[in-house]
């Protein structure tokens, strides 16, 4: 037996790779290995099983080399440091990894194998077409985590996949380590998907079918901490939903109240709506112009650090919109709010610098301070903007 697995190791130029990330998984890893050696064997595939362990002490490893896997060892903790360490030592050209609990069938992977050999460079799983036994998947993934997660990156990326956390995928090894991915957690299901659909990558999915994991302990999932990290993975990527959609909408929200009550105030049955009211919609103008700026800010920097691919529509607007066209509209609002509040003290010395009527004194100095504050925004953006094209040139 012990001959038969150190051949299987010794596979050259395997076509695929069996990944399984591992933490103490003593009771079920080797029922995982098992199973995919009989796939393996049935089918007449050249492939390898690894094991990538994050740090074992329940003597995982030494059980996994003993059912006929390699150990690759990972020392960065986390489910996706494991992942990547796997993938980077993995020798096939395709791979499909799934978690060592034995809660996916690795008997059981031919419409992965076929997809990927049809082209398609990332394959995923997808347990809500595929079915979901009982007591496989807990009521608050089942019916809330995973659904609003996965529609919220189908929302915010375009993607169409049904299930974004399936711990079982294949694909194109080359294709995936080209994305340079870089969370060590549970989110890296989540980046997984994002840069491969923002790369446009070929992506499909096949039935899946999640069954109980066979361990005596509890998930390494933590339900609010990993939700959570899913969800901010998905918001830092997508710089439109987490700083652009709002501050487009409360600069909307800000700029009706100037155009109502600037004129003068506005009576309702219920009461009036005046200077404070103006004052608040000063303020959503400027912290809405200020979240369209970081929303700017945030994807160049995503570009320029890898971290996100070129966006040809952003590429386009950078040939006109440069330095000096935004310092040339900050210079224009700056001027423009200091002659607004010019025209404010004016108003107050041909009174004979009396006592100031606020309703009306008030209606040119908020414009004023809001355009002041704005153009000084522009002015300054466009500057750092400028300094992170240096680092993209």
């Amino acid at each position: 037996m012990g001959r038969r697995h150190a051949k299987m190791n010794l596979i050259k130029n395997p076509e695929l790779t069996i990944l399984m990330p591992c933490l103490n998984e003593a009771e079920t890893v080797a029922t995982c290995i098992g199973k995919a050696r009989h796939w393996i064997g049935r089918n007449g595939v050249a492939a390898e099983v690894v094991v990538a362990d994050n740090g074992s002490s329940d003597g995982s490893q030494s059980i996994a080399e003993g059912a006929g896997a390699r150990v690759v060892l990972s020392t960065t903790k986390g489910y996706g440091a494991a992942l990547a360490a796997g993938i980077a030592a993995a020798r096939g050209r395709f791979v499909i990894m799934g978690d060592a609990d034995d809660s996916y069938d690795f008997s059981e992977l031919d419409s992965f194998l076929e997809k990927l050999r049809q082209g398609n460079k990332l394959v995923v799983g997808n347990r809500f077409a595929g079915g979901i036994k009982p007591d496989a998947m807990r009521p608050l993934h089942r019916f809330l985590g995973n659904p609003v997660l996965s529609f919220i990156g189908r929302l915010f990326f375009k993607s169409g996949i049904g299930d974004f956390h399936c711990g079982l995928r294949g694909f194109d090894r080359d294709a995936i380590l080209g994305l340079d991915l870089h969370t060590t957690g549970m989110e890296f299901a989540s980046e997984m998907i994002v840069k491969a659909t923002l790369s446009k990558l070929s992506i499909v999915e096949v039935p899946t079918v999640l069954s109980p994991d066979g361990r005596s302990r509890s998930s390494h999932l933590r339900s609010w901490r990993d939700g959570w990290r899913h969800l901010r993975f998905l918001l830092m990527y997508c710089p439109r939903w987490l700083f652009l959609f709002p501050g487009l909408a409360l600069i909307a929200i800000g700029s009706l109240a100037f155009v109502f009550i600037l004129p003068g105030p506005v009576h309702f049955g219920w009461g009036t709506l005046d200077i404070h009211t103006l004052l608040a919609g000063a303020a959503l103008i400027v912290v809405g112009y200020q979240a369209v700026v970081f929303a700017v800010l945030t994807k160049v920097f995503g570009i320029t650090e890898g971290l996100l691919p070129e966006d040809p529509a952003l590429s386009r607007a950078f040939r006109y919109v440069t330095l000096e066209t935004g310092l040339v509209i900050g210079a224009i609002e700056i001027m423009v709010g200091l002659l607004t509040a010019f025209a404010a003290v004016w108003r107050w010395k041909t009174g004979g610098f009396g006592n100031l009527e606020a309703s009306s004194t008030m209606r040119l100095f908020i414009p004023a301070v809001t355009l002041l504050i704005v153009g000084s925004q522009t002015v300054f953006a466009s500057f750092y903007l400028s300094i992170l094209g240096l680092r993209r040139k």
